[in-house]
């Protein structure tokens, strides 16, 4: 039986979604990777002929387009792992990541891990800006903005299905992160960034303002009342800023010791 269950929602990703399997079947634990093909433009029938004779790839194609909450949501059901990865087709992982957040679950007793991440280019080209996280995460921490990225998140099966995925005009993960955080209190972390996370104008976070309504919407949905929502956002965006322009601080400074003007 698989230890982790890989779960990627697949939508026009036949560039990326190769890279994104192979980082998971690179890892050196016991998994699965079930590949939920969401009905885009694009076929992945030739990339998924590759993996035909591995047996950790399950591939399943959803009978519509039913979007990337409600085909993880799917993904969990199927999980025969008793942890639960996440991981977007246009993302990958470096080695031994899941294996880091395991030994990090094991010697905290937390349900969730999350990892640092290095954002990449949209054409793969690694930039050396890193978000980093703290190694212990707590539901009011959460509360000034969402320092978990979905890909990194390796948790306990049944608390993914404790907590499914809802609300996909909003960011459906950052409510699952919040409703954990606030059931069972903290969160660990590994902060390297074992995470390469792929930017993308076309995403939800790609458009800032977008993503800035949708947030606010998060806390809505968390039943917090116009004031408390308010408080809550004004935290996101400071946040924000303060995280973005850490990042780009810490990629001119390798550039400098790089050499790179």
């Amino acid at each position: 039986m698989p230890l982790v269950s890989v779960v990627i929602p697949a939508y026009n990703c036949s560039r990326t979604l190769g890279k994104a399997i192979d980082s998971a079947l690179a890892q050196d634990i016991p998994l699965e990777v079930l590949v939920l093909d969401d009905c885009g433009a694009e076929s992945l029938a030739e990339i998924i002929e590759g993996y035909r004779v591995n047996p950790a790839v399950r591939y399943v194609k959803n009978e519509r387009n039913l979007g990337a909450c409600a085909s993880r949501n799917i993904g969990v059901e199927m999980a025969k792992g008793k942890y639960v990865a996440f991981l977007d087709a246009d993302d990958w992982w470096e080695k031994g990541k899941l294996q880091k957040q395991l030994q990090r679950i094991q010697e905290t007793g937390t349900v969730l891990c999350t990892t640092a991440r290095e954002l990449v280019t949209p054409d793969g080209r690694l930039t050396g800006r890193v978000i980093p996280v703290t190694e212990k995460i707590t539901y009011r921490q959460m509360l000034r903005g969402n320092c978990i990225n979905c890909s990194a998140v390796l948790l306990r099966r049944e608390t993914a299905q404790e907590f499914p995925m809802c609300h996909e005009d909003s960011h459906e993960d950052y409510i699952a992160w919040l409703k954990i955080l606030k059931k069972y209190g903290e969160a660990c972390a590994v902060n390297e960034p074992l995470l390469k996370y792929r930017l993308s104008s076309s995403g939800k976070s790609g458009n800032k303002l977008k993503s800035a309504g949708m947030t606010f919407k998060v806390y809505r949905y968390m039943g917090f009342g116009i004031v408390k929502s308010v408080g809550c956002f004004l935290g996101y965006a400071c946040h924000g800023l303060g995280k973005y322009a850490g990042a780009h601080l810490r990629g001119l400074r390798k550039g400098e010791k790089n050499g790179r003007s």
